[in-house]
C-alpha cells in the first residue's frame, strides 16, 4: 500500500474515514449555524425585554444599572433622554448644539419643521447617511414623538465662533438677513425666521446657533437639489439665487451671532410667508404653498 501511495494511487480505506469524518463535521457546523440563526431572526422584543415593543430604539444600556435606575450620564432608563442618546452624540446635550463646528443646534426648534426633517432624511429627501441608518426603520408616530421632545428642550445657546470674514462682506450679509432685495425676488431672512431668527411657528427653523459649516453646507445642498423639500421649495428657489460670495458671507454672519438665553420660536403670523413654501402647513404656507 506504501507503494501505491507513492506512486499517487490514494488509500481508498483511509480516504473513506476522513469523508465520513468531513461529513460528520459539516452537519455539526450546519446544526451550530441553525440555532445561530434562529436566534438572530428571534423577534427582538423576546430576546431582550429591554426593547420597548412600541418603538424601535433600544432602552439603554448593556451594563448593570444602580437601583436608581440612571446610567453615568444620569439618563434613566426608558425616557426620551436615554433614547435619544444616539441623537445628543452628535447635537450635544438636548440637542443645545456641539462645538465640533458642524452638527446644528436642534433644540427648542419647532416641532413641525424637526419632524418635516426627519421623515426627509428618512424618506430621502435629504440624504445624510448616518441619519438615513438611524430613522430607517422609525415610523411617523416615533419621528413626531422624538420632533416634539427636542423642541421643547431650551438649553442655553453656545457662544459662536468668532469669524475672520471681511467687514464688507459682513455688511452686505446683515443687509440680506435683515432686508432681503427685491430687486432678485429675495426676501430677508428675518421675513419667515423671525425678527430675532429663533424661528418662527408652526415650521420656520431658528438660524442662530448654527455654525458656519452647516448653514453653507445647508445652501450648497439646495443649489445641488440634494436637500429637498416639499413643493414649492422656498429654500431651494433662494438659494438658486444667491452668489457664492454671498452664501460665505451670509453664512459666516449668522454663525458669528450671540443669543442670550433660548427664547422659543415666535407665535405664527396673522399673514401669509412672502413666498410660497411648501414645507410650511396651514394659512401661513404663502401663495400655492401647502394647504
Amino acid at each position: 500500500m506504501t507503494r501505491l501511495r507513492r506512486w499517487g494511487c490514494p488509500d481508498t480505506g483511509r480516504l473513506e474515514k476522513r469523508q465520513q469524518r468531513c461529513a460528520s463535521l459539516a452537519a455539526a457546523l450546519a446544526g451550530m449555524l441553525a440555532a445561530l440563526l434562529a436566534l438572530a431572526c428571534a423577534p427582538a422584543a423576546a430576546q431582550d425585554p429591554r426593547i420597548d415593543p412600541d418603538h424601535a430604539l433600544p432602552v439603554l444600556s448593556d451594563t448593570p444599572r444602580p437601583p436608581a435606575g440612571d446610567d453615568e450620564r444620569g439618563l434613566r432608563a426608558g425616557t426620551m433622554a436615554a433614547r435619544l442618546a444616539a441623537c445628543t452624540g452628535c447635537h450635544g446635550a438636548l440637542g443645545g448644539g456641539s462645538a465640533d463646528g458642524y452638527f446644528p443646534r436642534i433644540a427648542g426648534k419647532p416641532a413641525e419643521y424637526l419632524y418635516n426633517q426627519l421623515t426627509g432624511f428618512r424618506d430621502g429627501l435629504r440624504p445624510y447617511r448616518a441619519m438615513e441608518v438611524l430613522l430607517a426603520h422609525q415610523s411617523d408616530a416615533y419621528l413626531r414623538e422624538m420632533a416634539q421632545w427636542f423642541s421643547a428642550q431650551a438649553p442655553a445657546y453656545l457662544a459662536p465662533r468668532s469669524t475672520a470674514a471681511p467687514s464688507q462682506a459682513l455688511m452686505i450679509a446683515r443687509e440680506l438677513v435683515l432686508r432681503g432685495d427685491a430687486s432678485r425676488g429675495l426676501p430677508a431672512c428675518v421675513a419667515c425666521h423671525g425678527a430675532a431668527l429663533t424661528g418662527v411657528l408652526p415650521a420656520s427653523p431658528g438660524l442662530i446657533g448654527l455654525p458656519h459649516d452647516y448653514i453653507a453646507a445647508q445652501f450648497g445642498a439646495w443649489r445641488t437639489r440634494t436637500r429637498r423639500a416639499l413643493a414649492p421649495d422656498c429654500m431651494a428657489d433662494i438659494a438658486a439665487k444667491l452668489r457664492p460670495d454671498e452664501v460665505a458671507a451670509v453664512s459666516a454672519w449668522l454663525s458669528s451671532q450671540r443669543m442670550a438665553g433660548a427664547p422659543p420660536p415666535e407665535p405664527a403670523p396673522e399673514g401669509k410667508l412672502p413666498m410660497a413654501c411648501g414645507s410650511q402647513p396651514g394659512p401661513h404656507a404663502g401663495a400655492g404653498g401647502q394647504p
